[in-house]
């Protein structure tokens, strides 16, 4: 138990010394919401990294859906590495960089409103990125509520606290550089950890080749009939299991949180670098989670009981100590950095593209910057409240909160991913296309919240509904281009004239 302690201490005191170094950066409103936009390859990769993989992935998707699909949920980290990683990086990246950069814009919502020159979009935007980012945020913290009981054998209600209070002080002292910074080094944290502990949890089960037959001889008549499924190459459900795949992966272009990082990346050459990086880290850290998840059935947990949130924690309890301090540390920093990443694009998103101008008329760049702190400490502190109030109530109706936090990624995703793709790379995409994808993506998901039975079989699991409002998204919005008026020549022109501007390039690069 001392320790676990002494880890934690040490921990959280480098999180606060980064913090109170970083307060130089984040004296303005570019330098605290994207770091002056100078962040190099590494810590951009690993902010991207630490950002995309959580604790709601650690616990909760590993554990349930290793339990559902066997080592064949190894697929979906594999997709979180190629497509919400490496594609995201190549295709979004160079792109995203040079327009927001061109358009002025630091946030998702203020992009929309400057690229189709709407205050309208911009607007709706922020309003779904408020609606949806705080019941995200809120479900960080689930995740952690069983294996910090476990180690430490302590109310769930302080670590909530703890987290929150840290999370904060080091995002309001030193913004985005502060969190930067100790997303590479938590993300350090998860790298050696999670290999640590698939070789232990491995190593109790007699090895890799000992757990695989193991995983063989287990049978679900409930969920397949066929032998071997739970370590079979596609598993025992192949049409769901990519459902998965398309949400947890494709989504992330749809992200504020994760396509805001893209705003701070420094050179050209970092986009080549934090490519090849973010992608291997999403292969271990990803892969491996998914990959420990799918031996869950190698141990003795009675998921109708407890749910599937024990399943990881179960996996783990056996563990010398010290790895359990390692994989407390390791849920921690995945939780923090996705924590501190959530409430500075909803702060930033309050600010800039709801009350500046619109409810505040006139605002400087000083108050701008504090009041982005303010909600930075409001959000945090809504989140947290609605963790306690979801975990110490027995009331019947708290399911609505995690059933609206399960529909989040899917309605962010759904609204935001194709306006966004389209507005970077076509002309042609048009102000209603946005709105009709708005309405479409976030409304498909919250009909699906409140009507799930009158939904289609394939369309009534949520993840399912996520990963169709994407992809109808990327049709819906040509198509709705193509029927309505065009956007204005000029104005457009203007928008992409930054991807034609001369730059000098070493002759390496280019012969002329």
């Amino acid at each position: 138990m001392i320790l676990k302690i002494l880890m934690l201490v040490l921990f959280f005191g480098v999180m606060v010394g980064v913090g109170v170094y970083c307060r130089k950066h984040a004296t303005d409103v570019n330098g605290f919401v994207l770091g002056g936009r100078s962040v190099g390859p590494w810590l951009t990769a690993f902010a991207y990294g630490t950002s995309y993989f959580s604790a709601v992935i650690f616990i909760g998707y590993a554990g349930q859906f290793g339990w559902k699909y066997g080592i064949a949920s190894t697929w979906i980290g594999i997709g979180n590495a190629l497509i919400g990683s490496f594609l995201a990086w190549v295709i979004l990246g160079r792109r995203t960089r040079i327009m927001t950069q061109h358009l002025d814009s630091a946030t998702m919502p203020e992009f929309f409103g400057k690229r189709f020159g709407s205050r309208g979009l911009k607007i709706g935007a922020s309003i779904i990125v408020f609606i949806f980012l705080i019941p995200y945020t809120a479900s960080l913290y689930n995740g952690l509520s069983r294996l910090f009981e476990m180690a430490f054998g302590i109310p769930y209600i302080y670590c909530i606290i703890a987290m929150s209070i840290l999370t904060g002080i080091y995002v309001i002292a030193g913004g985005y550089m502060a969190t930067a910074i100790n997303d590479f080094i938590q993300g350090i944290i998860m790298l050696f950890g999670i290999v640590a502990v698939i070789a232990a949890v491995l190593a109790s089960k007699g090895g890799f080749t000992a757990a695989l037959e193991g995983l063989a001889n287990v049978s679900d008549p409930a969920v397949s009939t066929a032998p071997g499924a739970f370590n079979s190459f596609f598993g025992p459900d192949p049409f769901n299991l990519l459902g998965v795949v398309i949400l947890t992966s494709l989504g992330t272009w749809g992200l504020p949180q994760m396509v805001q990082k893209f705003y701070a990346i420094k050179h050209e050459k970092d986009i080549r670098k934090g490519t090849v990086i973010s992608t291997g880290f999403a292969i271990i850290v990803a892969g491996g989670c998914y990959f420990l998840g799918g031996f869950g059935r190698l141990f003795n947990v009675d998921v109708e009981a407890v749910g599937f949130d024990a399943i990881i924690p179960t996996m783990l309890s056996s563990l010398p100590d010290i790895l359990i301090a390692i994989v407390v540390i390791l849920v921690l920093s995945a939780s923090m950095s996705t924590l501190s990443s959530l409430v500075i694009a909803s702060s930033s998103t309050l600010t800039i593209d709801l009350l500046k101008g619109n409810v505040i008329k006139k605002m400087n760049e000083k108050k701008e910057v504090l009041l982005i702190r303010v909600f930075v400490v409001v959000f945090i502190a809504i989140s947290a409240v609605i963790a306690i109030y979801q975990t110490q109530s027995q009331n019947e109706s708290v399911k609505f909160i995690a059933q609206l936090m399960g529909v989040s990624w899917g309605a962010l995703a759904g609204a935001f991913l194709a306006p966004f793709l389209y507005g970077l790379y076509w002309k042609k995409t048009t102000k209603l296309a946005c709105w009709v994808s708005f309405i479409f993506g976030a409304g498909i998901m919250v009909l699906n919240l409140f009507f799930r039975p009158m939904f289609p079989v394939v369309l009534q699991s949520p993840i399912n509904c996520g990963a169709f409002a994407m992809l109808a998204g990327l049709v819906i919005v040509p198509l709705i281009s193509l029927i309505t008026p065009k956007p204005d020549k000029k104005f457009v022109e203007d928008a992409f004239a930054c991807y034609e501007k001369r730059v000098p390039a070493a002759q390496k690069r280019s012969l002329d």
